[in-house]
């Protein structure tokens, strides 16, 4: 009989982990003319002036800031900045909110607050269920912003209020590795985007 070892155990688990994001990479395969289209626009939007707001909750927050830093910092070389605001970033202003108004609108009220006609809001999550980014997302409408969403499998509440979604199918973990991979293309083709255009106005 063949007895089956801690070691054994833990590698087939992480092997199982590993193996099932692979059909949600693969679904976002799929979805590379969506992000092309979105790192085009966005780059047109932000040399035009415009800002991008982005929002998440736990993993999705993290994935939410890393987008933001890439805009702001650099990510394929070096390059002017770019107005992106990760809206949990702000702890004092966060908890304010939370505590005076909610924690659904702890969002919501900083999108009426920066957000503009032609910025964009990038929301994250694997649910499609947080009310804070529901209420983000009506708050963005009001605003004349344009709203798209990295989700979980569709449908879902966010998906249905926002102007565009990419939605992939898995477990919230492979969703939420599989959407860092969707953040990096994006900045990717975003860069490009900069490149071209601001050599083609020299």
């Amino acid at each position: 009989m063949t007895t089956t070892t801690p070691t054994t155990r833990a590698s087939t688990v992480a092997f199982d982990h590993v193996s099932a994001v692979l059909p949600t990479m693969e679904a976002l395969r799929g979805e590379a003319d969506r992000l092309a289209a979105w790192g085009t626009d966005l780059a047109d939007r932000m040399l035009a002036g415009a800002r991008l707001l982005a929002a998440g909750n736990g993993g999705s927050a993290a994935e939410a800031q890393h987008l933001t830093a890439e805009l702001v910092g650099r990510f394929d070389g070096d390059r002017r900045a770019f107005s992106a605001i990760c809206l949990h970033g702000d702890t004092s202003a966060l908890t304010a909110i939370g505590n005076d108004y909610g924690f659904d609108e702890v969002f919501a009220r900083q999108v009426t607050a920066h957000g503009a006609a032609g910025d964009v809001l990038m929301l994250l999550s694997t649910s499609g269920t947080s009310g804070n980014l529901l209420r983000a997302s009506h708050a963005a409408r009001g605003k004349g912003m344009t709203v798209w969403a990295l989700t979980g499998a569709t449908p879902n509440p966010l998906a249905d209020l926002a102007d565009d979604v990419l939605s992939l199918p898995g477990r919230g973990a492979n969703v939420q590795e599989a959407q860092l991979v969707a953040i990096h293309a994006l900045c990717r083709v975003f860069d490009a985007r900069v490149r071209d255009r601001i050599g083609a106005s020299r």
